[in-house]
């Protein structure tokens, strides 16, 4: 059995959560031995799911890999930790705030000879293959993607465009490398309000 740790109880940590104690039947998720969520906050359990510290979790010898869902700006620092502990790790999308940090985080778990996977659920998804079916051998002439959320806090998950990068990974696994040609920003704080609108532009224009 691989001993797991799930690190950050948000959204996607409770689902982590979730599977990992209630895995598919002949899924691979049945050889993980889940030993617990470390989080900043005290729960106790979930759902009988034991919180422990991150001390513990890098330390233990049972515990051979994290599962990281916590706020993007803090990735980078949680995977260092779990790599310098000798630990394979699955992260949320995005891995790092930052090209350069991605790539010496790949670097540092070759030479700890250990894995370093970032997870894009989404691209995993039904309708996401549908999606990918229906342009497929088509040439994009013009095309727009509008999504809304909640206004986030850029503390934690960076700056906006990084709230919205998983979408934008769904455009370049579409259509290729893209080029951004223009970007703005419009801010409205008494309204809470906040939008980014971004143009690129493909390979072949």
């Amino acid at each position: 059995m691989f001993g797991t740790v799930v690190v950050g109880v948000g959204i996607a940590g409770l689902a982590r959560i979730r599977d990992l104690m209630n895995p598919m039947p002949s899924s691979p998720s049945e050889h993980l031995k889940f030993f617990g969520f470390v989080s900043r906050r005290s729960f106790g359990n979930i759902n009988e799911a034991k919180q422990i510290s991150l001390e513990d979790a890098l330390r233990s010898k049972e515990i051979h890999a994290a599962f990281i869902s916590t706020e993007n700006r803090s990735h980078e620092e949680t995977i260092r930790m779990f790599l310098e502990a000798g630990k394979h790790v699955l992260v949320e999308y995005p891995m790092a705030l930052s090209a350069k940090a991605a790539h010496e985080l790949w670097e540092m778990a070759e030479q700890k000879d250990k894995v370093l996977h970032v997870e894009h659920i989404e691209l995993l998804t039904e309708e996401y293959k549908q999606l990918k079916k229906e342009v497929a051998g088509k040439d994009l002439v013009k095309g727009t993607l509008h999504f809304t959320g909640s206004v986030l806090d850029e503390n934690k998950t960076g700056f906006p465009a990084f709230s919205g990068i998983a979408r934008l990974t769904w455009l370049i696994d579409l259509f290729g490398d893209l080029t951004v040609t223009s970007a703005t920003r419009e801010k409205q704080k008494d309204k809470n309000y906040s939008r980014m609108t971004v143009h690129f532009q493909t390979a072949n224009k």
